[in-house]
This record gives structure tokens, C-alpha cells and sequence, in this order.
């Protein structure tokens, strides 16, 4: 499939799974007095599992795009695009970090636990989704008055975050089983 038909299709179906399923998962039994203790966020992984090779320019207009496609569903005036800019912005940096070559070496290959490995795959989805949740979320309590409410929400939401992150990439992505001779 041309890789950018297949990522405007998974545009679509991150940006549809987060306003249609995740936002409307909530235990009402189990809430902080600043709301729903957590909130899966998987639209991340649109700009995470874009090709290595994709330029900082390009990544910061599509997590523009896509944080501002949330935030109209959602109405939070922003918060989603301003946390996918810095996730964008920082994501090639992260990438270097943890692989051996540059990643614009890798033509045409994506982040993904068969290119790079499920250590330096989760390590590289963990570290940025931390640094994405801990921005919006601070940005949606808009300030540090309940520090142990916000770290509650942030790790919660994190956990959760992940869990359906590797549920998605345990059912979409193709996984290669070494054959032995």
C-alpha cells in the first residue's frame, strides 16, 4: 500500500478510535476531583509511527493537524495540538538516540517493534507518550495546585495509554516470525 495512503488511513482510524471508543471509556466509580482518573490517548502513535525518514517539518504540521483534529472533537482549545507539536518536535531526536544509524538511513521503513526491536520500541513509545501526557495534562489542570491528583492522572493515563498502544500494535502491525533451518 503507498505509504501515504496507509497513513491517512491510519489518520482516520487513530483519529476516529480516540473521539468514538477511548474518550467515552470512564469508571464513575473511580474518579479525582478533577475528573475521569484516566484517559487512554492513543492518537500519538500517528505521529510516532510515522517513517523514520519523514523530516521535523513534516511531523510538526501532522501533529499540528491531528492535535487540532482532537481538540475540535473535544474542545480543549489546543492542549492535544500543543502536547503532539512537542512530541513531533522531539521524536526524531529520540530516534537517534536509540538507534545505531541515523534514521533518515532507514528509506521507507517505519517505527516498529520488527525494524527496531521491542526494547527500543517501547522505550522510544514510553518516553514520549510520558512527555505528551505530562504536558497536556498539565496543561488541562493549568497549574500544580493538586501535584499528587495531576501525577495520579499522568501515571494512570499512561499506563492505560500504553496498554491499548501495544493492543494496536499487537493487531495492525505485521510481525515477522524468524524461521530456523
Amino acid at each position: 500500500m503507498n505509504v501515504y495512503l496507509k497513513n491517512i488511513f491510519r489518520f482516520c482510524i487513530l483519529l476516529m478510535l480516540q473521539v468514538i471508543v477511548l474518550n467515552k471509556i470512564t469508571l464513575h466509580w473511580f474518579t479525582s476531583p478533577s475528573g475521569a482518573l484516566f484517559n487512554p490517548l492513543i492518537y500519538p502513535l500517528f505521529i510516532l509511527l510515522l517513517p523514520f525518514e519523514t523530516p521535523v517539518w513534516v511531523l510538526l504540521i501532522l501533529g499540528f493537524l491531528m492535535g487540532l483534529a482532537v481538540d475540535s472533537f473535544m474542545n480543549t482549545a489546543g492542549m492535544h495540538a500543543a502536547a503532539l507539536i512537542l512530541l513531533a518536535y522531539l521524536r526524531t531526536n529520540v530516534l537517534n538516540a536509540l538507534l545505531p544509524r541515523n534514521p533518515t538511513e532507514y528509506v521507507n521503513m517505519e517505527p516498529s517493534v520488527k525494524n527496531m526491536g521491542w526494547s527500543p520500541f517501547l522505550v522510544f513509545c514510553g518516553f514520549l507518550l510520558l512527555l505528551h501526557h505530562i504536558v497536556f495534562f498539565s496543561l488541562e489542570s493549568w497549574g500544580f495546585n493538586s501535584i499528587g491528583a495531576l501525577m495520579l492522572k499522568i501515571a494512570t493515563s499512561f499506563i492505560t495509554s500504553m496498554v491499548f498502544i501495544l493492543i494496536y500494535v499487537l493487531l495492525f502491525t505485521r510481525q515477522h516470525v524468524a524461521k530456523s533451518h
